[in-house]
C-alpha cells in the first residue's frame, strides 16, 4: 500500500459514492428564517442517519481493521465533492435482478475462499464431488413438497412444451442420479455402497429477501446414500464441525442443534394426532423457535383444530431438557431403538472431538415431512441469524421417486453461503480480499517489452504468480501497479541490465539493514528460475530476516484468502532514489 496508507478511494464503489453524494444535504448561502432552519433541522438528521447506514456497509464491505472509519468517511466526502453533478440515468437493466448478486473479484476470492473450505472439507471426509443440471423438471419439486412448491420456483413450459426449473435445491437431483444407478424393478443400487457424495451447487427460490436469504444462493451439500447407521449422521455432523473449526468458528460461536424425527412422530401419534394432518403439525412446530409456543398452540388448535390437550402434549415433548426427559414424556423406555440412537450419536461425537459443539433440541423439526430420523440445524448462539445449515436423514425419498422397491437408506445436509459470511461479518473473521500476486514485472520502454513477457513465464515457472505490465513502466508507475496488485517484488527489465543478461528485483518485504529498504538483488536471466534461492541467499548474507516466498510460503492461515505469500501482510512500496535510478 502506498505509504501512509491505502488509496481509499480506490476502494470505494460508484454506487456507493452516488448514494453518499445523494444524501447529502447542502447548507444555505444565506441566514435561514426559523422555518428554514426547523426544516434543515430534520434534512439535516436524515443525512447523518442515512450517511451512518451507509458508512457501516462500506467498513463492512472493505473489512479492513487497519482503515479507521472516520478515514473511509473523509474518502466518501471527497469522493462525493469531486465526482460528476450531471450523470446519465441508469438503466435498470444494469442493476442485478432483485435478490441476486454480482460477484466482483473481491467478492469472488471470498466466495472461492469459502467454497475451498467447503471442498477441502469434504475431501478430507472421503466425498466425491457430483454436479447436476442447474435445469430440472418441475415435477421432481413437485412429488417432495407439493405443487405449492411451484410458487417459490423459477419455473417456465421450455420450446418443447415440458415444464422446467431453475433447481431450488439440491436434493431431489441427488436423488434421480441414484435411482439413475438403480434397477427399479428391485431396487437394487447397482454401485458399491455407500457413496459419499458433496456438491456446491446454485439454487433459487423466489422468496423474500432478507439478512442470509437471497433468491439466488450456492448451498454446500454432503450427502451419504446407503448406509442405514447413525455412523453416517456422526459423520455428517462432524464434517459441519470440522468446517467451522476451519474457520475460526468455535463452539462458543456456533452450535448444532440436534432432535430425532422418530422420537417426535412416536409424540405426535400417541398424542392423537391423525395421520392425515402430521404432515401440517411438523410444518407448525417447526416454527416454535420463531413464533413462540403460544403462537404454535394457536395454530395448532384453530389452524388445524386439534384438542387443546392435544396441542399441549406435543408442546411438552418439544420443549424437553434432554434426550431422557424427552423419552419420558413421550413414554418411550431408554432402551428404545429411536432414543438409544440419539444418545449413540452424543457419544460418538464426542469421541470424534465436536461434542462441544452439538445440544439437544427437541423443538428441532425440519418442517419437511420427509425426514426419518435425526434432524439438525446449525445455528449462531446470540440467536441473530437464520439457521446456518440444517440436514437429517430422509430414509423414503427415493421411494418417493422411484417406487416401493427402492427402500435406500439417506442422510446430508445444505449449507448455504449467504448466512454464514454474515457470522463472519459479525465476529471480524472475513478474510483479506485486496488482491495479492508475487510479482509484478515493468518493462522499462516499448523495446523492453518482449524481454519482459520471457521475464514474466520465467517467474511463472517458478511457481510464482506474475502481473506483466502491459506498457512501459518507468519506477513509479511500476510501484503503483505493484501497490494495486499487492505484489511483493517488482521486477525491472531495463536495457543496462538486460545487456549484462540480468533483472533487478525488489523485494519489498525483506529489509536491507544497511539500508533500511526493500532488499534489491541482480538476477541472471538464465537463473530466474532460481529467483526465491537468489533474495534469500541476498537475505542471510545482509543479516536480513526472511519471509518466504511463493512455492515456499507456509500455508495461509484458515481466515485468510488463498494469499501466495504466506504470513506477508499488506505491503507498503516507494521508489527509493537508489531503485528508481536504474528506470531513469
Amino acid at each position: 500500500m502506498p505509504r501512509g496508507g491505502p488509496d481509499i478511494g480506490a476502494l470505494l464503489k460508484p454506487d456507493e459514492v452516488r448514494e453518499w453524494r445523494s444524501l447529502t444535504v447542502e447548507n444555505p448561502k444565506s441566514k435561514p428564517t426559523a422555518a428554514e432552519a426547523a426544516a434543515l433541522k430534520e434534512k439535516k438528521a436524515a443525512e447523518k442517519k442515512g450517511k451512518d447506514s451507509l458508512l457501516k456497509k462500506v467498513v463492512e464491505r472493505i473489512n479492513d481493521s487497519t482503515i479507521k472509519k472516520d478515514k473511509i468517511k473523509k474518502a466518501l466526502d471527497k469522493a462525493a465533492a469531486e465526482a460528476p453533478q450531471e450523470e446519465v440515468p441508469r438503466p435498470f437493466w444494469l442493476d442485478p435482478p432483485s435478490g441476486t448478486r454480482d460477484f466482483e473479484p473481491a467478492e469472488m476470492k471470498v466466495r472461492n475462499w469459502l467454497f475451498d473450505h467447503m471442498r477441502q472439507t469434504a475431501k478430507e471426509f472421503g466425498f466425491k464431488e457430483y454436479d447436476a443440471p442447474v435445469l430440472e423438471h418441475v415435477e421432481l419439486y413437485e412429488r417432495k413438497a407439493g405443487e405449492e412448491i411451484s410458487q417459490q420456483m423459477y419455473c417456465f413450459t421450455d420450446k418443447e412444451g415440458a415444464r422446467v426449473t431453475l433447481r431450488p435445491e439440491m436434493t431431489p437431483s441427488l436423488a434421480r442420479m441414484v435411482l439413475n444407478l438403480t434397477n427399479l424393478a428391485t431396487g437394487e443400487v447397482r454401485a458399491a455402497l455407500p457413496l459419499k457424495w458433496f456438491s456446491i451447487p446454485q439454487c433459487w427460490r423466489f422468496e423474500t429477501t432478507q439478512r442470509g436469504r437471497k433468491r439466488e444462493h450456492y448451498q454446500w451439500n454432503m450427502d451419504i446414500v446407503g448406509e442405514p447407521g447413525i455412523v453416517a449422521e456422526v459423520e455428517l455432523l462432524t464434517a459441519v464441525a470440522t468446517f467451522f473449526k476451519r474457520l475460526g468458528v468455535g463452539p462458543d460461536i456456533v452450535g448444532i442443534r440436534v432432535n430425532s424425527r422418530k422420537v417426535l412422530d412416536v409424540a405426535i401419534t400417541k398424542a392423537g394426532v391423525p395421520r392425515d394432518k402430521f404432515e401440517r403439525v411438523c410444518v407448525v412446530v417447526d416454527k416454535l423457535d420463531k413464533i413462540g409456543a403460544e403462537a404454535v398452540k394457536c395454530m395448532l388448535t384453530e389452524d388445524l383444530e386439534l384438542p387443546s390437550q392435544t396441542a399441549d402434549v406435543i408442546l411438552q415433548c418439544l420443549q424437553a431438557s434432554s434426550v431422557d426427559d424427552l423419552a419420558k414424556a413421550v413414554g418411550l423406555s431408554q432402551s428404545d431403538p429411536a432414543i438409544a440412537e440419539l444418545k449413540t450419536l452424543f457419544e460418538l461425537c464426542k469421541a470424534y472431538g465436536v461434542g462441544d459443539y452439538l445440544d439437544f433440541d427437541a423443538s428441532v423439526v425440519r418442517g419437511l415431512a420427509y425426514y426419518t430420523g435425526v434432524v439438525f440445524e446449525a445455528f449462531d448462539r446470540k440467536g441473530e441469524l437464520r439457521a446456518i445449515c440444517g440436514g437429517g436423514r430422509y430414509d423414503r425419498l427415493a421411494e418417493l421417486y422411484g417406487g416401493e422397491k427402492c427402500q435406500i437408506p439417506f442422510c446430508g445436509f445444505g449449507f448455504g453461503d449467504c448466512v454464514v459470511v454474515e457470522l463472519l461479518k459479525d465476529y471480524g473473521l472475513m478474510p483479506d480480499a485486496s488482491p495479492s500476486v508475487d510479482v509484478v514485472v515493468a518493462p522499462f520502454d516499448a523495446t523492453m517489452q518482449p524481454h519482459a513477457l520471457k521475464v514474466a513465464a520465467s517467474l511463472r515457472k517458478a511457481g510464482l504468480s506474475v502481473d506483466a505490465a502491459l506498457t512501459a513502466c518507468k519506477a513509479r508507475k511500476a510501484f503503483d501497479l505493484a501497490n494495486r496488485q499487492g505484489a511483493r517484488l517488482v521486477a525491472f527489465v531495463a536495457p543496462g541490465e538486460w545487456a549484462r543478461g540480468l533483472v533487478r528485483v525488489k523485494d519489498m518485504e525483506v529489509k536491507d539493514p544497511s539500508t533500511n529498504e526493500g532488499l534489491q538483488v541482480d538476477v541472471p536471466f538464465a537463473d530466474l528460475a532460481s529467483v526465491v534461492s537468489h533474495l534469500q541467499n541476498a537475505a542471510s548474507a545482509k543479516g536480513a530476516s526472511w519471509v518466504p516466498l511463493g512455492v515456499d510460503a507456509a500455508p495461509a492461515p484458515s481466515t485468510q484468502v488463498g494469499a501466495t505469500l504466506g504470513t506477508a501482510g499488506k505491503l507498503s512500496l516507494k521508489a527509493t532514489a537508489k531503485f528508481s535510478a536504474l528506470a531513469l
